[in-house]
C-alpha cells in the first residue's frame, strides 16, 4: 500500500466540505460513524479522500461498497480522477467478473456482494483497513448481511473504521445499531424544484410510457433549457419510450438509458455531457447511485421493480409496484442541482400521500428459506442469532427451513441435539449457486438433469408473474373462448407453455402497437407478457454462466406437439411434470370426488374453474342436484 503518495484535493463546490473537519474529527475518534447526506452532497467520491487524509491505507485497503456495478466503477474511475491518478491501479473497483485492483491499491470499490464474497474467506476482513458502505438506507439483503457481519467485527476488529453512509432516511436505526454512534448530516445543493401532477391513464397498461413521451415532448415543445431525466421501471420500458422518442421533435436531443447492465462505455456518456440537450431514460439506478449532472427536469413514473416473495405461488416474483414517498423525494431531488427545477409525478398528489413512507427492507419482502440457505452457503451463523438491523419473524424462520428440508437442501444435523439445528446439503449446496428463489432453483437443477430445461424454464418464469389472462366481468363468455385455444387438456403448466408459444411466434413478427392489439384482443396482460419475458431472460441469462452447455433456448416445445399422444410427448410430458413437481412437493393434493382435493396438513382444496381441467358440465350436474 502506498497510501503516503496520494495527496488529497479538493474544490469546495461540495456541501460534504464544509462538515471535513468535523467528519475527520469523528473518524479519529470513534471506530463507527454515520454519514447522512442526499445525493450530489459528494459523501461518495469524497469520503474515501477523507479516510486518506486520516492516515489510513498505509496497511490494508481502504474498501467502499456500492449497491450497483454501474456505480461502483463511475465512483471508482470519479475518485482516481480527482487524486490524479491512474484507474485501476492506486484506485481500483472490483465486479462480478472483472477485477480491475492491483497489489499496490488503496482505494477498493465494489459492489457489496463482492464483500460479501469476500467475508466467507476473510471473516476479520484482515486486508482492510477501513470499510465504507454507501446507500445504507436501501437496505438490500447484501447490506443488511453486511451490516450484521460488520456488528459482530467491531469488537473483534477495534482498529477497523468502519463508515455507513446513508439518504436521511432512518439513519437513527443504523446508529442505533452500532452502540449510538454519532451521526453527521450534510446537506445537498438545492434549489427550489416545483412538482406538478400529471396522472398516466391508466398505469396497468403501461400507459406511463405514453404519458412519459407527451411530457418530454411538452417540455422541449416550451424551448426551456435543461436535461431531462425519466424514471422508469425497467430497460424493456427504456427501450419502448426511446423508440416513441425517436419519432418525435425528441429526435433533436441525445437519447442516453442508463441501466445496471449498460457497457461502460455508454455509462460514461451520461458523466461528459456534450453540445446535444440530453434525455436520459434511467431505471430507479439514478435514484441515489448515481448523480446525473445538468438535470433541470425529472420525469417520474413513480413505479419501480420490486423482488417479493409471493408465498401463495412460494416464488419470488420481480412486479412492477408504486414506489415508497421516500423514493419519490430522492427522484424529486435530482434535478435542482444547477438550477430551480421541475419534476412532473405521473400519478396524482392523493396517491402519493397515500404510499408508505420508507421502501420495505429486503429482509421482509424475502423468502426466508433463500435467506437461510444464503446464509448456511455463506456461513455466516444462525439466522436466529444474528445480529440483523431488523431480524426476521420465529414463524417465517420456521417456515423457511421447512421449505429447505422439503426441497433437500437441508436435514437434520445429527451432532446436535437441538431439533431445529440443521445442515446443508450437496443439493443445498448447488442451490446456493443459483441467485433464485430455492424452489425455483430446485425445479431447475431437476429439468437439467430430465433433458427439459427450456420448458420448465419458461413455466417457472410464469409462475413467477400474476397470471397473464385476463377475464374482465362483463367480458367472460368472450375470455373464455379466446383462452380455449391455448389450453392444453391434461396440464394447466403446458397451458403456460402454449400461451407463451402464441406470443413468441407474434413478437418477431408484430410492432409493439400491433402485439398490445395481440394481446387485448386474446384477454392477455400485455404487461404481465412483458414481465414473464424480462424474467425468464433473467433466468436464462443466469443459467447460462452456470450452467455452462445446459439447454436452454428462447422458443420452446410448439403446443401441437405436445397435445399429441406418441411416446416423446408423453416422455417431455413426464419430465417437465416430474422437474416442477420437485419444488413444489407441499403442493401436493389428493383427488377425493370430482373437483375436490384434500392437501398436506388436511387443507381442503377445489379445482380453479379457470382450469383446463375444470369438468364444467359435471360442476353444472352438480349444483342441479344441490337444488
Amino acid at each position: 500500500m502506498h497510501s503516503s503518495t496520494l495527496k488529497p484535493t479538493y474544490s469546495d463546490e461540495l456541501p460534504i466540505h464544509h462538515r471535513r473537519a468535523e467528519i475527520i474529527r469523528s473518524i479519529h475518534k470513534h471506530q463507527v460513524v454515520v454519514i447522512a447526506g442526499e445525493t450530489g452532497s459528494g459523501k461518495t467520491t469524497q469520503i474515501p479522500k477523507f479516510l486518506l487524509e486520516c492516515g489510513l491505507g498505509q496497511k490494508g485497503f481502504l474498501g467502499c461498497t456500492q449497491p450497483r456495478r454501474v456505480a461502483a466503477l463511475s465512483v471508482a474511475q470519479r475518485i482516481a480522477e480527482e487524486l490524479g491518478v491512474q484507474y485501476g491501479r492506486e484506485v481500483g473497483a472490483k465486479i462480478r467478473f472483472t477485477d480491475q485492483t492491483q497489489a499496490d491499491t488503496v482505494i477498493k470499490v465494489m459492489t457489496d456482494g463482492i464483500l460479501l464474497n469476500e467475508l466467507q474467506d476473510d471473516p476479520l476482513l484482515r486486508a482492510y483497513e477501513a470499510i465504507v458502505i454507501d446507500e445504507a438506507h436501501e437496505r438490500s439483503l447484501n447490506i443488511d448481511f453486511i451490516l450484521g457481519c460488520l456488528r459482530q467485527l467491531t469488537e473483534r476488529r477495534k482498529d477497523l473504521k468502519i463508515i455507513i453512509t446513508s439518504a436521511t432516511i432512518d439513519t437513527a436505526s443504523f446508529a442505533k445499531a452500532f452502540g449510538d454512534a454519532p451521526i453527521i448530516e450534510v446537506s445537498g445543493r438545492m434549489y427550489p424544484v416545483e412538482t406538478l401532477y400529471r396522472p398516466a391513464a391508466n398505469q396497468d397498461e403501461g400507459d406511463y410510457i405514453e404519458a412519459a413521451a407527451e411530457v418530454v415532448s411538452e417540455i422541449i415543445g416550451h424551448n426551456q433549457e435543461g436535461d431531462i431525466l425519466v424514471f422508469l421501471p425497467g430497460e424493456r420500458d427504456i427501450h419502448e419510450l426511446r423508440r416513441q422518442l425517436e419519432d418525435s421533435p425528441a429526435r433533436q436531443c441525445d437519447l442516453l438509458p442508463l441501466f445496471g447492465r449498460l457497457a461502460n462505455a455508454d455509462q460514461q456518456r451520461i458523466f461528459h455531457p456534450g453540445g446535444r440537450r440530453r434525455i436520459i431514460l434511467s431505471t430507479n439506478i439514478a435514484e441515489t447511485s448515481l448523480t446525473v449532472p445538468g438535470i433541470r427536469y425529472v420525469v417520474d413514473t413513480g413505479l419501480a421493480r420490486v423482488s417479493r416473495y409471493s408465498p401463495h405461488s412460494r416464488t419470488q416474483r420481480l412486479p412492477i409496484e408504486p414506489i415508497a414517498q421516500s423514493s419519490a423525494d430522492q427522484r424529486k431531488g435530482r434535478c435542482g442541482r444547477v438550477s430551480q427545477g421541475v419534476c412532473y409525478r405521473l400519478y396524482d398528489e392523493q396517491e402519493f400521500l397515500a404510499r408508505p413512507r420508507y421502501t420495505t427492507p429486503e429482509i421482509h419482502r424475502s423468502n426466508l428459506a433463500s435467506v437461510i440457505l444464503r446464509m448456511m452457503a455463506f456461513k455466516l451463523g444462525d439466522i436466529r442469532t444474528f445480529p440483523f438491523i431488523d431480524p426476521p419473524t420465529e414463524s417465517a424462520i420456521v417456515g423457511g427451513f421447512r421449505l429447505l428440508a422439503e426441497l433437500g437442501a437441508v436435514c437434520a444435523n445429527d451432532e446436535s441435539h437441538n431439533i431445529d439445528d440443521y445442515r446443508l446439503t450437496s443439493l443445498g449446496r448447488r442451490l446456493a449457486q443459483l441467485p433464485v428463489d430455492p424452489t425455483v432453483a430446485r425445479m431447475l437443477l431437476q429439468a437439467q438433469g430430465e433433458r427439459a430445461l427450456p420448458e420448465v424454464l419458461v413455466i417457472a418464469s410464469g409462475l413467477s408473474i400474476q397470471d397473464p389472462r385476463e377475464r374482465p366481468a362483463e367480458l367472460a363468455k368472450e375470455a373464455d373462448e379466446m383462452h380455449k385455444q391455448f389450453t392444453h387438456p391434461e396440464s394447466d403448466f403446458l397451458t403456460l407453455l402454449n400461451i407463451w408459444n402464441a406470443y413468441h411466434d407474434k413478437l418477431d413478427a408484430l410492432s409493439q402497437n400491433k402485439l398490445r392489439k395481440f394481446c387485448k384482443t386474446h384477454f392477455l396482460a400485455y404487461q404481465r407478457m412483458r414481465e414473464w419475458r424480462d424474467i425468464h431472460h433473467q433466468l436464462e441469462r443466469t443459467l447460462t454462466s452456470l450452467m455452462a452447455g445446459g439447454r436452454v433456448g428462447k422458443k420452446t416445445t410448439p403446443h401441437a406437439s405436445l397435445s399429441t399422444s406418441n411416446s416423446p410427448t408423453e416422455l417431455i410430458y413426464a419430465s417437465i411434470h416430474k422437474s416442477i413437481l420437485s419444488g413444489l412437493l407441499s403442493n401436493i393434493a389428493h383427488k377425493e370426488a370430482e373437483h375436490n382435493y384434500r392437501g398436506p396438513r388436511n387443507r381442503k382444496a377445489l379445482l380453479f374453474p379457470g382450469s383446463g381441467l375444470f369438468d364444467h358440465e359435471t360442476a353444472k350436474k352438480q349444483r342441479k342436484a344441490a337444488y
